[in-house]
């Protein structure tokens, strides 16, 4: 299954797949705050760097939940 159908599906199927998506997509909205800024307090340097960690973790979370799917039963 393509990947992006797959990830249709799993938005509208899986409740714990979308919590995770909708988490991730929040994350992606305040990074681009941030990156709007001509400059960045160290306060914000640092929620920049852990929003981009937490949103690597739940991405992977997400492929997890993507890999399971896809295992055959």
């Amino acid at each position: 299954m393509d990947e992006s159908l797959l990830k249709e599906l799993l938005l509208k199927e899986n409740a714990e797949f979308r919590r995770l998506h909708q988490e991730h997509q929040r994350h992606e909205v305040r990074l681009a705050v941030l990156k709007d800024k001509p400059f960045l307090s160290d306060e914000e340097r640092l929620e920049e760097k852990d929003l981009k960690k937490k949103k690597l973790a739940l991405k992977d979370l997400m492929y997890g939940i993507m890999k399971d799917f896809r295992k055959p039963l």
